[in-house]
C-alpha cells in the first residue's frame, strides 16, 4: 500500500499543477480582458502620438500634408534657431517667477488653512475654484483686469492718481503678469496637497516640542518642514512641469498680434505657431521632442537634489 501511495503522488502533484495553471491562465485572461480597452486608449491617445512626433521630427513638410524623410536636418536647424533659443529663455525665466511665489503662497496657505480658525471649509472652497475653473474662463477674466484703458486694476490705479501700465502689452512686465495669473490658479491645488501633506504629521512631535520649550519657528524649520518635504517635492515637481508646459495663458492673455508676444513667447506658445499658424508640423515635431528631453533632464535634476533636504520619515 505504501508503495502504491508514492507511486501515485507525483501524477496528483501534476494533475494539481496543470489545474492551477489552466486556472491562472484563465485569471490572467480575464484581467487583460478588463484593461483591454485602458491599454488601447493609452496606445492610441499617447504613445502612438508620441512615435508619431519622433518620426515627424526627422522629416520635412511637404504640400497637402505630405512629410519626406530628411534625417536630422531639422534637428541641425533649431540649434540656430534664435526665436527657439529665445523661447526656451522665456520658458525658464516664467519658471522662475511663476513657480517659487505658488510654493511659498502654498506652503502659507496650508499652514493657515491647518490651524484652528473658522470656516475653514468656506476657505478651501475659496482657494480651490480657480482650480476647477476653465483656464480659457481665467484668462479672459485677466485679460480684462489687466486692459490698459478700461481695466479694473488701472481702473483703481487711476482712483489714487497713478497711471497704470499695459499689464499684457508691455513686454517689459507682459511675462511677470502672466506670471501672476499662474500663481494665482495654481495656489489652490498646490494647497490641498500640501494640506493633506500637513495633516500626515504626527501631533506626538510637536507635543515633545513643547515640551521641550520650542517656539513655534523652531517648530516649523524642524518638525513641519522635513517631515512635509516628500508633499513639497511632489509639488514642486509637478508645479515646473506645469510651468514649462504654459501655454494657454499666454495664448488668452497677450493673444498673436499683441507686441508683447516676443517676451511672452513659450516653448509650447512656438510649437503652435510653427505646428498650427504655420504649418510646419515636423519642425514643431522637434520643437515638441526638445521640450520632452528638457522636462526629463529638469525633473533628473530635481530627483537628484532632493536626495539633500527631502526627509522620508
Amino acid at each position: 500500500m505504501l508503495g502504491i501511495e508514492v507511486r501515485e503522488r507525483p501524477s496528483i502533484l501534476k494533475d494539481r499543477k496543470k489545474k492551477n495553471l489552466r486556472k491562472n491562465k484563465g485569471n490572467y485572461a480575464w484581467a487583460y480582458f478588463m484593461i483591454a480597452p485602458t491599454l488601447i486608449g493609452l496606445f492610441i491617445l499617447n504613445i502612438w502620438p508620441i512615435i508619431q512626433t519622433i518620426y515627424l521630427s526627422f522629416c520635412s513638410s511637404g504640400d497637402f500634408g505630405k512629410f519626406t524623410w530628411m534625417g536630422g536636418g531639422n534637428y541641425v536647424k533649431i540649434l540656430t534657431d534664435r526665436t527657439f533659443w529665445h523661447a526656451t529663455v522665456n520658458t525658464f525665466l516664467f519658471v522662475l517667477l511663476s513657480v517659487p511665489g505658488a510654493i511659498c503662497l502654498s506652503l502659507l496657505t496650508a499652514g493657515l488653512l491647518n490651524s484652528k480658525i473658522k470656516g475653514k471649509a468656506l476657505y478651501r472652497t475659496i482657494y480651490f475654484l480657480p482650480v476647477v475653473a476653465a483656464p480659457a474662463a481665467i484668462a479672459m477674466v485677466w485679460r480684462w483686469l489687466y486692459n490698459q484703458e478700461y481695466g479694473l486694476i488701472n481702473h483703481m490705479l487711476l482712483f489714487f492718481g497713478i497711471q497704470g501700465p499695459g499689464w499684457n502689452t508691455d513686454p517689459g512686465i507682459a511675462l511677470a503678469s502672466i506670471a501672476i495669473v499662474a500663481i494665482w490658479s495654481s495656489v489652490g491645488y498646490n494647497m490641498i496637497i500640501l494640506l493633506a501633506g500637513l495633516q500626515n504629521i504626527p501631533k506626538s512631535y510637536y507635543e515633545a516640542a513643547d515640551i521641550d520649550g520650542a517656539n513655534p519657528f523652531r517648530k516649523y524649520f524642524s518638525i513641519t518642514l522635513p517631515l512635509l518635504s516628500p508633499t513639497l517635492f511632489f509639488v514642486i515637481v509637478l508645479s515646473v512641469m506645469r510651468a514649462l508646459k504654459q501655454f494657454d495663458l499666454v495664448y488668452m492673455i497677450t493673444g498673436i498680434q499683441n507686441p508683447a508676444i516676443r517676451q511672452t513667447r513659450t516653448l509650447v506658445y512656438y510649437f503652435f505657431e510653427r505646428g498650427f499658424e504655420m504649418d510646419d508640423k515636423a519642425y514643431a515635431s522637434v520643437i515638441i521632442v526638445f521640450l520632452f528631453l528638457i522636462i526629463m533632464l529638469v525633473t533628473w535634476f530635481q530627483f537628484i537634489i532632493q536626495k539633500k533636504w527631502v526627509y522620508y520619515n
